[in-house]
């Protein structure tokens, strides 16, 4: 038995109500369940309950046990005072007011439905599942599961864009080098991805903003930072970045990150950390104030022109400084671009609009629902057990109702939970 699962019966008032009576089987009528307290406190507060006849408002203390009042010290603070009704699942202890008089106790497990409890005990089975609900997600109302799916949508927006909002301060509120940031780690993908926020971090944004406008002088200072020019190396352009960046170096009084932080290992030479900063550097030096540029965009079309780059003309033929290879543009796919729309794009774009104090939701649903669904091992599962997702929209929601509900046997807060456990 959980206690959450008390809260819900109570909130939804799914027992008995018929000849409802306290533990001295005097009789209790519930006007209110209250206002459900997620801070500390009791439980429900301003409840409006009748007991024996008498029309109490105040609070509502829930506890799988009466004991757990003194295990909590609730005799002892000031805020349980006003409790009007102490609801349990079991009375192993009579639990005494101020004034030495029991406080009014209602034992649960008398009065709640058996529909109720058996779904309560077969979402939480002990049987090993994927998710809780797998059996039972297909048979959910679809008016529902739309609203849910696009709760869970804005909740992971919300929660991605939480987590900029502290490079965003210690950026000074600079929109455009926390892109840069953001942008660098995605291109750096899973294996790379910390190197690549580490390399984006190591100079002040402002020094990329004085140099993008030259290609050699940009693509200098990004490999230079990450630790590529570093070595002796008879190829005439790696030379030329070189000198190009030990005067930047020497200039800007900076210092590369270790090049050793930077994976090739079982990686696609399209994915080399080279190629991805060669890329970088080319965005950075064909689009001058790239976060206006994003803000205005809304329709996927427009970013996939955006981030149709060339790459320069020695990477075409190279996949590092050293052994020339075959003529391949190595362009951004188009797979790739979703993925910094997904990733990085939207959740930047959410936290501009709060900031301006208002949120275009249908941007953000509307292009979403545009892109391919994701593929990935938990999309898979969803697959497996009957739920298909249609668009990026739907695999975004679906990985946050997995990691953030289903994972954390959530499904008190959850849509699919609560709409099982009021059947």
């Amino acid at each position: 038995m959980n206690e959450d699962f008390l809260h819900y019966v109570w909130k939804y008032q799914l027992f008995s109500i018929e000849n409802l009576k306290t533990s001295i089987k005097e009789p209790i009528v519930v006007s209110k369940v209250g206002l459900h307290n997620n801070n500390a406190g009791p439980d429900f507060l301003n409840a409006q309950i009748h007991i024996n006849n008498q029309h109490w408002i105040g609070n509502v203390e829930i506890h799988l046990k009466s004991s757990d009042w003194y295990l909590h010290n609730h005799e002892m603070d000031a805020n349980y005072d006003a409790v009007i009704l102490h609801v349990v699942w079991e009375e192993d202890a009579t639990v005494f007011m101020k004034d030495n008089t029991p406080l009014p106790t209602l034992i649960l497990k008398d009065y709640v439905l058996n529909s109720a409890l058996k779904n309560y005990q077969n979402l939480f089975s002990s049987e090993q599942r994927w998710i809780p609900c797998e059996k039972e997600i297909n048979t959910i109302d679809g008016f529902i599961l739309e609203n849910w799916k696009e709760r869970l949508f804005f909740e992971r927006l919300e929660r991605k864009s939480t987590a900029m909002k502290l490079l965003l301060e210690t950026n000074k509120n600079d929109f455009e080098a926390v892109l840069f940031q953001l942008l660098a780690k995605n291109f750096g993908l899973k294996v790379n991805g910390d190197a690549f926020l580490q390399l984006s971090s190591s100079f002040d944004f402002s020094i990329l903003r004085k140099v993008r406008f030259d290609e050699n002088k940009l693509a200098a200072l990004l490999f230079g930072q990450a630790g590529f020019l570093e070595e002796s190396i008879e190829e005439v352009y790696h030379q030329k970045l070189k000198a190009e960046y030990q005067y930047l170096k020497h200039k800007y009084q900076i210092e590369p990150i270790a090049k050793n932080v930077f994976s090739f290992f079982r990686m696609r030479p399209n994915n080399f950390p080279t190629i991805r900063i060669a890329q970088l550097s080319s965005l950075y030096h064909l689009h001058q104030n790239l976060f206006s540029k994003i803000i205005e965009i809304k329709d996927l079309q427009g970013f996939y022109n955006l981030f149709s780059i060339q790459v320069n003309l020695f990477w075409k033929t190279h996949y590092n400084f050293e052994k020339e290879s075959k003529l391949s543009p190595k362009k951004l796919t188009k797979s790739f671009v979703d993925l910094l729309i997904i990733n990085t794009i939207l959740p930047l774009k959410f936290l501009y609009q709060k900031n301006r104090g208002g949120v275009q939701e249908s941007d953000f649903l509307d292009l979403l629902k545009n892109i391919k669904s994701e593929k990935n091992s938990i999309i898979t599962r969803f697959d497996t057990i009957g739920v298909k997702s249609k668009n990026s929209y739907e695999t975004q929601s679906f990985l946050e109702l997995k990691n953030n509900y289903c994972a954390k046997k959530r499904c008190l807060q959850c849509a699919i939970g609560k709409s099982i456990l009021g059947r």
